[in-house]
């Protein structure tokens, strides 16, 4: 009889406070947005609650009426502002090394506008295998199950909810919002302070002789 192959290891990652700070870019997006709308709007608050979708975050600044329409300009004004703004978190680069050096594959899947997200890991040289946009918690696991994700690392317990509907492994990164306490009551299967410490529990969770997508 043949043996069976460990299928090829896939890891998802988050974008927004997982692999990039987007908190100046953001920042620098709403504070040009009310500049032009008129509208106030406390840039400073918003990116505390980072990672649920644009038009969550807009109908607490403009009637509802209005909120696909300022999304759109949002996301008009994003790119030229918000890109060269925003640096990689600490690790990133490094923990998407430490998939492909595993012999993996890496996924980027996200809430952000998907063309958005592309110019930040093109202006930043990272390079996912797939990146997948417009997706926020449990509606990540369709992307994550197509792409046969075995783990999702995200910041946000929108991310674990999206990993455990997804039926992949949730490693959690206290680097967002969600505090590590949070994450864990979430539901997270592993949280990590950073991702300095990834490649590290990277090589662990590697070595096993048979990788559940749930440890």
């Amino acid at each position: 009889m043949t043996p069976t192959s460990t299928p090829t290891l896939t890891v998802g990652f988050d974008l927004d406070m997982t692999l990039i700070d987007s908190r100046p870019g953001i920042h620098a997006c709403y504070t040009e947005l009310s500049r032009r709308t008129g509208r106030h709007i406390d840039a400073d608050l918003v990116v505390t609650r980072l990672g649920p979708p644009l038009a969550d975050e807009l109908v607490n600044w403009f009637p509802a009426d209005e909120v696909e329409a300022v999304g759109d300009l949002y996301r008009e004004i994003y790119p030229t502002v918000a890109i060269t703004a925003t640096p990689a978190m600490t690790g990133a680069r490094e923990a998407m090394a430490a998939v492909r050096a595993a012999g993996g594959k890496t996924l980027v899947v996200t809430a952000k506008y998907e063309p958005n997200a592309a110019l930040h890991l093109a202006h930043l040289g990272i390079e996912p295998d797939a990146l997948v946009g417009d997706l926020w918690a449990e509606q990540k696991a369709a992307a994550l199950r197509e792409h046969g994700a075995h783990v999702y690392v995200g910041d946000h317990v929108g991310d674990v909810r999206g990993a455990r509907a997804a039926g992949a492994l949730s490693v959690a990164v206290a680097t967002g919002p969600c505090d590590a306490r949070e994450l864990k009551a979430a539901g997270a299967d592993v949280v990590l302070a950073d991702l300095t410490e990834f490649p590290a529990w990277l090589a662990e969770y590697s070595a096993r002789p048979y990788r559940p997508a749930r440890a």
